[in-house]
Order: C-alpha cells, then sequence, then structure tokens
C-alpha cells in the first residue's frame, strides 16, 4: 500500500522536532565537555560537546567556511525535500521513501543549529563573522570506546588525539537512512519489489 506524500514530510518533521528536543535538553539541562558527562550503560555516555563543522568535526578553512557550508546544507535540505516529492511520484518503494524522509530530517535539524544556535545560544565560534549562520551543531551521544593519542606511525593523524565520534539524533538519522539505501538498494530499486 502506499502512503501519501505527507506521511513522509511528517516523518521528518518528527524527527527534526526529536533532534532539537534532546539537543536544547542537553544545552540547558548538561554541562559541557567531560565535567558534565552522563554514563547511560556501559561504553554508552552523554557528552555535550559543540562541532563547529561537518561531521567528525571537519571544517573548511577560511572564516567564511562555515557560511559557506550552511548555504550548502540550505540547498541540500531543497534537494532532498524535492527528491522526496520526485520519487514519490515515481511511486518508488516505501522503504526508499522513508530512509529519504529519515535523511532530510536529519539534515534539517543539523541546518537550524547552523543557522539558528549561533545567534539564540550563543555558540558561534570566537571570530566568526557573525552569529547568524554560523552556529555549531550540539553532540551528545558517545560510544566511548576508545580515546587517546594516536600513535607517531600512523600517517597524517599520528601524535594527535582521538577519540571515538560524538553524534546528535540527526547525524544517527542521516547515518541510518544512508546505510539502509545501500544494504537494500537492490530491493529498493528494483520494480518488481515495490510496495
Amino acid at each position: 500500500m502506499k502512503l501519501p506524500l505527507r506521511f513522509y514530510y511528517i516523518l521528518a518533521f518528527i524527527i527534526i522536532l526529536m533532534d532539537q528536543a534532546i539537543k536544547l535538553s542537553v544545552h540547558f539541562f548538561m554541562d559541557p565537555g567531560f565535567p558534565g558527562q552522563i554514563e547511560i550503560i556501559g561504553f554508552f555516555k552523554l557528552h555535550y560537546t559543540l562541532n563547529p563543522g561537518m561531521a567528525f568535526g571537519m571544517q573548511i578553512g577560511s572564516i567564511y567556511g562555515k557560511l559557506f557550508l550552511t548555504s550548502f546544507r540550505i540547498f541540500a535540505m531543497f534537494g532532498i525535500g524535492y527528491g522526496l516529492y520526485f520519487l514519490h511520484n515515481k511511486k518508488s518503494h516505501t522503504g526508499l521513501l522513508t530512509c529519504v524522509a529519515m535523511i532530510l530530517g536529519g539534515a534539517i535539524g543539523n541546518l537550524i543549529d547552523s543557522i539558528f544556535y549561533g545567534k539564540y545560544l550563543g555558540n558561534a565560534p570566537y571570530g566568526a563573522p557573525m552569529q547568524w549562520f554560523h552556529g555549531q551543531v550540539i553532540d551528545m551521544f558517545f560510544f566511548d570506546f576508545w580515546e587517546g593519542i594516536l600513535p607517531e606511525w600512523i600517517p597524517i593523524w599520528g601524535g594527535t588525539y582521538y577519540s571515538t565520534p560524538i553524534f546528535n539524533f540527526a547525524d544517527a538519522s542521516i547515518f541510518c537512512g544512508v546505510v539502509a539505501i545501500l544494504i537494500f538498494q537492490n530491493h529498493f530499486f528494483d520494480k518488481k519489489a515495490s510496495i
């Protein structure tokens, strides 16, 4: 049974709401860094940190790099939103549409941080040319398997501090959507398997 297009946009909206609720709760009720870290179970911890750039904290070098990244995220959001509409009209597989909705919700969730958090939460990095469009993304989920100084013999990163990545609900939604598409691509793009 084909679900209406609004179902997928509502799913994306629910992901945005959950992501923002978690991020704002972390911001207002947790201390940043190791002093505020909360152990949930075993290796899984909540650890409030700010990400000024892309995945894994990567950044674009110039002072306008963040503005470029935020602008790119805006175009990507509209592209993914239109892609969802296009795929639905092509009667694509329900699983594929669900994955794209998850990616859209996650992308918008992180975009909200980038556009607004610098101004409203005051978390723009020091030296940012403006607060708007320079917000840092709030991350909190931490699977603390390993952290420390990497051995010197490792190319590029040797001798630097490393820990397993800290991520947020939006990141997890994007990751799960992309991985599911990769795993089930033969099923999602098989016309005979469409439901």
